[in-house]
């Protein structure tokens, strides 16, 4: 993870007619998912909603990365994702916490969500990934669920991207941390449309969501997403106390160590 880091917003904001674009913008990290991206974030998509002109919001990012993941540099060193769960007034929520709430507001958000990915995509990018409504992905996606390699499991992303695969493309990638192309990733599920020119696709997609009403495409998106939104519900508060145990494990700190300091960790040397 190197390069300068952004004096700008982590997530750009722009709006081209009934379109809204989030674009993730921390090239330092590689679109890791940090406490400023979450907050970058969340205003983008309020912004978004709150704008009547606005018909669907498309989700994208700069550089050849969507989202690393979790900003391994803060977790290995000390911020694990524990401490306060922001039930206490004015208390801010640990960052799986923060996670999951960034998770549930793309569900919940009224307006369709469109994935516009040509990059690649792990650990917790792919619970962005299984948050959208559509994803477009482009030639260069890979994708991988890398937590258990690191000593980790892939527990907030869980939420949004098992609902979303195939359970044996679940049991083999979630335990083995293998890369795998758009191509896999259109049939097992997790993308919708795989596509040469993702740009070119997604601007059909998008005109094709403009003949819909505001209310017909708030009230179709709840129909669909009420299964993601129970399982947040009845799991999410457990997932995010065993994210938050894990990170601080010793296993978790010497995988994640590891990770950083490009070498094997001890369980794979």
């Amino acid at each position: 993870m190197t390069g300068k880091q952004s004096d700008g917003p982590f997530v750009g904001y722009g709006t081209d007619g009934v379109r809204a674009t989030l674009t993730l913008d921390s090239p330092h990290n590689r679109n890791a998912i940090s406490p400023r991206l979450i907050a970058d974030f969340t205003a983008g998509l309020a912004r978004a909603q709150e704008d009547p002109q606005v018909r669907a919001i498309v989700l994208t990012h700069s550089g050849g990365t969507f989202c690393a993941g979790a900003d391994l540099s803060a977790a290995a060193g000390g911020d694990t994702g524990g401490g306060d769960t922001g039930s206490g007034e004015g208390a801010a929520p640990s960052p799986t916490a923060a996670m999951a709430g960034l998770l549930r507001s793309i569900l919940e958000c009224p307006k369709p969500v469109i994935g516009l990915i040509d990059g690649h995509v792990r650990a917790g990018g792919m619970g962005l990934v299984g948050a959208c409504d559509i994803v477009v992905a482009g030639p260069r996606c890979t994708f991988a669920l890398t937590e258990a390699r690191l000593g980790l499991a892939a527990s907030i992303v869980s939420l949004t991207v098992l609902p979303r695969m195939s359970s044996r493309a679940a049991g083999r990638y979630f335990l083995t941390g293998e890369t795998f192309d758009r191509e896999r990733a259109e049939a097992m599920g997790l993308v919708t449309v795989a596509a040469d020119d993702a740009a070119a696709a997604t601007d059909r997609l998008v005109a094709e969501l403009r003949k819909a009403s505001p209310q017909g495409l708030a009230e179709s998106k709840a129909l669909l997403t009420r299964g993601l939104l129970a399982g947040f519900d009845s799991d999410a508060a457990r997932l995010c106390e065993r994210s938050a145990r894990l990170f601080g494990t010793p296993e978790a700190i010497e995988g994640m160590t590891a990770f950083l300091q490009k070498r094997a960790p001890s369980w794979a040397e």
